[in-house]
């Protein structure tokens, strides 16, 4: 019996009792861990596919313990232009001990509750229209334009 899960972003494959090392996990260790997002399950004698994840089940897990991975070298550069940067890091990890299998009860969906009591409920009181003499409306103005004149002035004898 195995199992497909997605846990922080990545993908893993799991066996009842087996213990995986996964991204750092923010607890402390013997925390307990629920794993709900389950792409693939097999038990051996029926196989289920999730679109994308498998409902009605979910596993259980224990944090064992906490780590750092061997040191990891990042070194850029660009050829030719006489810049290089070398810095390092080492990530931390959690192991985690699966535990066994549960199927979650399915609780009636929230779509067909709220059909149920929209029916129940008595009608919406509408609110009384307004009538023409209520209505304010506001009147646009329209842009004054000045008129000016390109011709030259005349010339006055004095």
């Amino acid at each position: 019996m195995y199992a497909l899960i997605e846990f922080a972003g990545k993908q893993f494959r799991i066996e009842e009792g087996s213990s995986i090392k996964v991204p750092y996990v923010d607890g402390k260790v013997g925390t307990k861990v629920t794993i709900d997002k389950i792409l693939y399950l097999d038990d051996g004698k029926n196989k289920m596919v999730g679109t994308p994840l498998v409902s009605g089940v979910k596993i259980d897990g224990e944090i064992t313990s906490h780590g750092r991975e061997r040191k990891v070298v990042v070194f850029k550069f660009k050829r030719r232009k006489g810049y290089q940067k070398k810095n390092t890091h080492r990530q931390e990890y959690s192991m985690l001990k699966v535990g066994k299998l549960k199927k979650v009860k399915k609780s009636p969906s929230k779509k067909s509750e709220t059909k149920a009591t929209a029916t129940k409920t008595a009608p919406k009181e509408t609110a009384p229209k307004k009538s023409a003499a209520e209505k304010t409306t506001v009147k646009k103005k329209k842009p004054v334009v000045k008129k000016v004149s390109l011709a030259q002035p005349k010339e006055t004898k004095e």
